[in-house]
């Protein structure tokens, strides 16, 4: 049975529809397939579909990305790599099965590849903790990561989480330093880096596995500092402003291409990547293909370079640059204060050195 999302409504009445249609035998002893009315149906489905994905708000997009059937990153493992080889343990606290992580080829080429998984059923993402990372998890990404940097082996993580594992145990185990030192190894590695948002792209949960040199995002999955619902209830004190959040937080794939947060936003069939997952599939082995090939061109120092340059560039005017010289791009507008205080800073240093110079001048006239 299909899950059908509140906004979904006339979508569900035509694919209903459909099925009876489709199937007359059980439907009040029909015997017969009306195969015009099918093809009518068929086209008034797609054009809702249409009209309805192609003007969503932010947060329709949220409830989209969250959905239950949207391939989850257990699913691009096993249908966009072969000889996928699992690694476990952290060699800290132990295993975290909300990541899955391990060695395997893409186009005949050997990657290391990591995914938040939520699971796909109650079970499984109980057991999985709906893909919110603890520092086991992150502990083993770091390991892995260093390992394939070593040996000159590209990156690959899936991104699909509402946000690190919040638990008193995690903090016990150091959560914040995990995020951290996760985010330090993958600014820091000299082999390519591609991270995939395919559903939600939580806080620092995402953000530790997505300082990558090229972040890209499916259309309908979202990345943000916190989810529409905590942020409607910290700044509004009010649950139901949870659209205005989902505006103000600029969260959708598009609104962060435009900011140049996000490096390429992965078109999904109409209806969401759920709808048709051999599509989705097929555009983001396109998406990684191309990417793979444009950073094997660099060499190691560029690699780390252009990702560092990447990061430091968002949120100013420049937009992005392959150049390695950063410094030389940033610039600082000083006001009349800070202007004031360095001139007192630097006249401070020209006083001391003086200061310096005249006590051992006389230092050596009182020996001499």
């Amino acid at each position: 049975m299909k899950n059908y999302l509140n906004f979904e409504t006339e979508i569900k009445d035509l694919e209903n529809q459909l099925n009876n249609l489709k199937d007359p035998y059980n439907n009040q002893g029909i015997s017969e397939v009306k195969t015009e009315e099918i093809q009518v149906l068929e086209d008034e489905l797609s054009k809702k579909l249409e009209k309805i994905y192609s003007n969503l708000n932010p947060f329709q997009r949220t409830q989209v990305a969250r959905h239950e059937e949207r391939p989850k990153a257990k699913y691009f493992i096993e249908n966009l790599f072969t000889d996928f080889i699992s690694l476990s343990g952290d060699k800290f606290y132990g295993e975290d099965k909300s990541i899955i992580a391990g060695f395997a080829k893409f186009e005949n080429k050997s990657v290391l590849v990591i995914g938040q998984e939520k699971g796909e059923n109650l079970e499984e993402r109980l057991n999985r903790n709906f893909g919110m990372v603890s520092p086991k998890g992150y502990y083993r990404s770091i390991k892995l990561m260093q390992l394939a940097d070593k040996f000159n082996i590209p990156i690959i993580t899936f991104i699909d989480t509402p946000g690190a594992s919040p638990t008193v145990s995690s903090e016990e185990e150091g959560q914040s330093e995990a995020i951290a030192k996760c985010i330090e190894t993958s600014i820091n590695l000299k082999v390519p880096n591609l991270a995939i948002i395919c559903g939600e792209g939580g806080s620092g949960g995402a953000i530790a596995l997505a300082t990558s040199n090229k972040v890209m995002m499916l259309e309908n999955s979202v990345y943000s500092v916190i989810s529409p619902e905590g942020c409607a209830s910290i700044l509004w004190k009010d649950p139901k402003k949870t659209l205005e959040a989902a505006y103000a937080m600029k969260m959708t794939a598009n609104d962060l291409y435009d900011r140049r947060i996000i490096d390429e936003v992965i078109k999904e069939p109409i209806g969401g990547a759920h709808r048709n997952r051999e599509y989705t599939l097929e555009k983001i082995r396109i998406a990684l293909k191309e990417n793979l090939k444009n950073l094997e061109k660099l060499t190691p120092v560029e690699i780390m370079g252009q990702r560092k340059d990447k990061f430091l560039q968002i949120g100013r005017n420049t937009g992005f640059t392959s150049k390695l010289d950063t410094k030389s791009k940033l610039s600082f507008k000083k006001n009349n204060f800070s202007s004031a205080i360095e001139k007192v800073y630097n006249n401070k240093k020209t006083i001391l050195s003086i200061l310096v110079i005249s006590a051992l001048i006389a230092g050596l006239i009182y020996l001499l």
